[in-house]
């Protein structure tokens, strides 16, 4: 009988033991989403010393079996400034490439002109009955000589001439030597009657969005917006898509405007589609040990730091996060895939965060403490543990 009680006690301390070591080990298992790193490997660091970056980059991501292995690069100063510089740089190149000198207007298909040979009132009968002093553009003065959608105009005498392409003053020159051949040096007037032709499109998070008609003043970004009825409440005045030739070229008026270059030196041709990007298409994610997770959208200027998307989400848990370990995930496995690290025990690190801009579509991760995985662990394994040891107690 004490051999079977020696037995069932020696058992009972074996699932004892157990549990418990069953409860240490689980906590390098221990549920929930976290950011696991290692040492940076040789390749990552070799990576990292070709890009000629100051930042210290001392660990990576883990790597699996679907996804690769990521340097992760410290949030400091050294690196702000760097991106500070990188953007201005970026900022410049496109105000450089969009501020091309305007160009007179040209004579198109649809466009219509008046055409006035002095001392000859009979070639007003060319007109005719059928054309109508009103019409359904602000800007149209009168009726005129219409150009065909070939890019011809036909006028009485000079027959037909080809004037897609050209200047009001290049049209005069035709017209008075085509009429040469008939009258003695005619006083021939051209101009611009009603301008549709041209024209550029506003679309997006304006009042009035639609098709603008460009006239023989040069329109400036600034004015298409005006003209479109100006930016709604929902608009990214950060980011702007103007799309020319088929290419599309991003505008960030904020950053302009904070480097002294003026948007009204941007010029807008023909054929151009302007888009204002809503707000919340640049949405960012903030996740993890926060007090409440969000999708937190930017400013009106379209600016959003690390300090807004945290205050956006409630800051962190002071319970649960571990502040050492805040993560930005930017990028896609398609592109070139980033992961910045902020150490944010440091009051200094808040200061950081209030000036590391985000972008569009990153994530923001805070992990959460050792303990509190402990805690996890236990709370999943201690019904376990109490039930074992109650199976011990009734065997007895």
């Amino acid at each position: 009988m004490l051999a079977v009680t020696h037995t069932r006690a020696i058992g009972r301390q074996g699932l004892l033991m157990a549990a418990i070591a069953t409860l240490l080990s689980a906590c390098a298992v221990a549920p929930g989403m976290r950011m696991d790193t290692s040492p940076v490997s040789g390749n990552a660091a070799a990576a990292t010393a070709q890009t000629g970056g100051a930042t210290t980059v001392a660990a990576s991501t883990n790597a699996t079996q679907s996804t690769p292995e990521i340097p992760v690069t410290e949030i400091d100063g050294t690196l702000l400034k760097r991106m500070l510089e990188s953007k201005a740089q970026r900022q410049l190149q496109q105000a450089q490439l969009l501020s091309e000198a305007p160009q007179a207007y040209t004579i198109g298909a649809g466009d219509v002109l008046q055409i006035v040979v002095w001392d000859h009132p009979e070639f007003a009968a060319a007109l005719g009955t059928s054309q109508t002093q009103s019409s359904s553009h602000p800007g149209d003065p009168m009726a005129g000589f219409v150009v065909d959608q070939s890019g011809n105009l036909s006028f009485p005498y000079a027959g037909t001439i080809a004037v897609a392409g050209l200047r009001t003053d290049e049209v005069q020159r035709r017209l008075t030597a085509a009429l040469a051949k008939y009258f003695v040096k005619p006083q021939v007037t051209v101009r611009m009657s009603s301008y549709r032709a041209h024209e550029v499109y506003v679309d997006g998070e304006v009042h009035s969005p639609g098709v603008l008609a460009v006239n023989d003043v040069p329109m400036t970004l600034y004015e298409a917006v005006s003209r479109a009825g100006g930016f709604s409440d929902t608009a990214d005045q950060s980011n702007l898509v103007l799309v020319r030739n088929g290419v599309s070229h991003p505008v960030n008026l904020t950053e302009m405007l904070a480097q002294g270059v003026s948007p009204s030196r941007l010029y807008l041709k023909a054929g151009d589609l302007l888009r204002v990007v809503p707000r919340d298409e640049n949405d960012v994610y903030v996740m993890g040990e926060v007090n409440k997770p969000v999708s937190a959208i930017p400013r009106r200027t379209g600016r959003i730091t690390l300090a807004d998307a945290l205050s956006q989400a409630g800051s962190v848990n002071s319970s649960t996060a571990d502040a050492a370990q805040m993560f930005v995930i930017r990028g896609s496995l398609n592109g070139t895939p980033q992961v910045f690290h902020l150490d944010g025990r440091s009051p200094v690190a808040m200061l950081i965060a209030k000036e590391f801009d985000l972008q569009p579509k990153d994530v923001v991760y805070v992990d959460g403490s050792g303990l509190v995985r402990f805690n996890r662990v236990l709370s999943l394994l201690m019904p376990l543990i109490n039930a074992g040891l109650t199976a011990g107690v009734v065997a007895k």
